[in-house]
């Protein structure tokens, strides 16, 4: 945001414009609603339409001087210059519609119109989050990051050696058992079991940013950015000629800021690959140390090397014996079931390789974070 400042002096005039209109607001209600603003994204206009429809509106009959006075002061333009303060605002496509169909009453109009306009919503969300990445509009881009930024991930867990009491397992705590019947003088109270701990098993993303991933390479590390918000135990490196660890980078609250900083971290973007050189120098560097020891990692790729097959061979050899499972992300697989690797980076790594995903669309992205507690 250029100046925070400004952009509070924006939001408590609108707070003066609605009370001006007949809307019974206080300042503690212009503090909750910069508040709720500022935990949001100040820059998407939805965001704030419905920040302040919370936190400003108590009755049902304010919604209508509520959506006028929106209207008024930050859709529409009036005879005067343009507001500066209002300059870093997106206006999304379709944000009239959106806003229409958001403070419709269904008891003001029939009610298959209202399901009519919420079914043409969900059907075009539909489409966008099967569509390639590569074909998207950057309209319907940003809408998919903003909706990755929601995606939730459960990471993966593997149960250690570790025991501890359970309801119910599959080995019985004899100790506390034997313990329990002598307090109770010999006679047995009740059966004490053990079961295995679970811990997180740790999630390590490497991603190709070079020139042929271009069409891609941001919405992935948007994925990444939503992984590293699900768990502590997540790793993301990015890869073009070398390798640059960035999970710093994106410990960041705001998608926006994690992107800047990753962005600025990896000087060859959009450059060259060396697939075998990146991974071989994660595996001297870090896999070896313990970062990959039962973690799974997950390479997104589309297997164009310009290094020497040799070297991602034996990188490969190597990872596969420190990790426990392998997962290829490769865009130009797309929805083909029966695919088959073309690229001779591709075909020196799959026999290595467990699993083999597309992650070319926000859809095939879920698929892969709905799969995600079965690697166990």
């Amino acid at each position: 945001m250029p100046d925070e400042a400004a952009f509070l002096e924006l939001l408590v005039d609108f707070g003066h414009e609605l009370r001006a209109a007949g809307v019974p607001l206080g300042s503690g209600d212009v503090l909750t609603y910069c508040a709720a603003a500022a935990a949001l994204d100040p820059s998407d206009i939805l965001d704030l339409y419905w920040a302040g429809r919370t936190a400003l509106i108590t009755r049902r009959e304010q919604i209508v001087l509520y959506d006028a006075v929106f209207r008024r002061y930050f859709l529409e333009e009036g005879d005067g210059p343009p507001d500066p303060r209002r300059a870093h605002i997106k206006m999304v496509s379709g944000v009239q519609a959106a806003l229409e169909i958001a403070a419709a009453d269904p008891g003001q109009e029939c009610p298959e119109e209202h399901e009519t306009k919420l079914g043409l919503m969900a059907s075009d969300a539909e489409i966008v989050r099967n569509k390639s990445f590569s074909a998207c509009t950057p309209e319907e881009l940003a809408a998919l990051r903003r909706i990755m930024t929601r995606v939730r991930l459960t990471p993966p867990r593997r149960r250690t050696r570790r025991k501890i009491a359970a309801r119910g397992g599959q080995r019985l705590d004899l100790r506390r058992t034997i313990r329990e019947t002598m307090r109770t003088h010999g006679e047995p109270a009740q059966l004490l079991w053990l079961r295995r701990q679970l811990r997180i098993r740790p999630l390590i993303l490497i991603l190709d940013v070079s020139g042929s991933m271009s069409d891609y390479s941001r919405n992935l590390l948007q994925f990444a950015f939503s992984a590293k918000r699900a768990s502590d135990r997540v790793e993301v490196f990015c890869f073009g000629t070398r390798l640059t660890r960035i999970t710093r980078a994106l410990e960041r609250r705001r998608p926006d800021e994690a992107m800047e900083r990753a962005a600025r971290s990896v000087f060859d973007w959009d450059g060259g690959t060396r697939i075998g050189a990146s991974i071989d120098e994660f595996v001297r560097k870090w896999g070896r140390r313990g970062m990959s020891r039962g973690a799974i990692v997950v390479i997104c790729s589309d297997g164009l090397d310009r290094g020497d097959p040799a070297v991602l061979e034996s990188a490969m050899e190597h990872l596969a014996r420190l990790c426990h499972r392998i997962v290829w992300m490769n865009p130009h697989k797309g929805n083909d079931a029966h695919f088959q690797p073309t690229t001779l980076g591709m075909m020196v790594a799959a026999p290595y390789v467990d699993n083999v995903l597309s992650g070319h669309s926000l859809r095939s992205l879920e698929e892969f974070a709905a799969m995600l507690p079965a690697l166990r």
